[in-house]
């Protein structure tokens, strides 16, 4: 199908956040929704509205969040690099979006595709496995369907999968120095029967697998997480 030449075509972005100053404007619902979304990712995050849910009231006691209690004003996006407009005030929104823009900052007005420079895709996580759905903003409900659905197919064994992966890469990285080897070894991890096996428990496969591309030391990797996955 032709795509029509107005369409908004987005980038699909996962950001670094740690250390990285973001503001959510609203305490409501929503908001605390919003900030949920962002546990994890070790950003400095804080909340300006005059009043917050018990749930951001809990995260601010615990020193999860900051909160200004009071309404929005442009020296709050002062060194902020991401910021999200959540509120029930469409004027807040818009001057949210009008400051955020003047100062090139990463802006998202919920509900308002038009006034958003990125937008929050529904996301399924395992551990290091996350995968992002998008509609583009057509259809959020669509995208919310299609992450339960992934959610019920995708044990938490992938998580332990994707970790081990990681761990095994690590590995090959420090023994071999050629590139080619490296690369080719790195693609063989990606073994559908390796994630059968993990599912099954059956470790003596797995370790006999990974030291046949990993090398010996790759029994001390397997043995630490047949301690902790057992």
């Amino acid at each position: 199908m032709k795509q029509h030449a107005l369409c908004q075509v987005y980038y699909p972005l996962f950001v670094d956040l740690r250390g990285k100053k973001v503001i959510i404007v609203g305490g409501g619902d929503v908001a605390e929704r919003k900030v949920k979304g962002l546990s994890g990712t070790q950003a400095l995050i804080k909340v300006i509205s005059p009043k917050i849910t018990e749930g951001l009231e809990k995260m601010a006691l615990e020193g999860l969040i900051d909160h200004v209690a009071r309404t929005f004003v442009p020296e709050d996006l002062d060194g902020a690099w991401l910021v999200i407009a959540a509120t029930d005030d469409p004027i807040v929104q818009r001057d949210v979006h009008r400051e955020a823009s003047g100062h090139r900052i990463f802006c998202n007005v919920v509900d308002q595709p038009g006034l958003c420079s990125f937008i929050v895709p529904s996301t399924v996580r395992r551990g290091d496995l996350c995968l992002a759905i998008s509609t583009g903003g057509k259809s959020p409900a669509l995208a919310q369907h299609l992450r339960r659905k992934l959610e019920e197919e995708l044990s938490p064994i992938y998580g332990i999968y994707v970790s081990l992966l990681g761990a095994l890469r690590q590995l090959i990285k420090r023994s071999y120095s050629d590139p080619e080897t490296k690369k080719g070894l790195c693609k063989s991890l990606a073994d559908p029967k390796a994630m059968a096996w993990l599912r099954d428990g059956e470790w003596d496969k797995i370790e006999k697998w990974a030291v046949s591309i990993c090398g010996k030391e790759a029994t001390d990797i397997i043995l630490e997480f047949k301690t902790v996955n057992s």
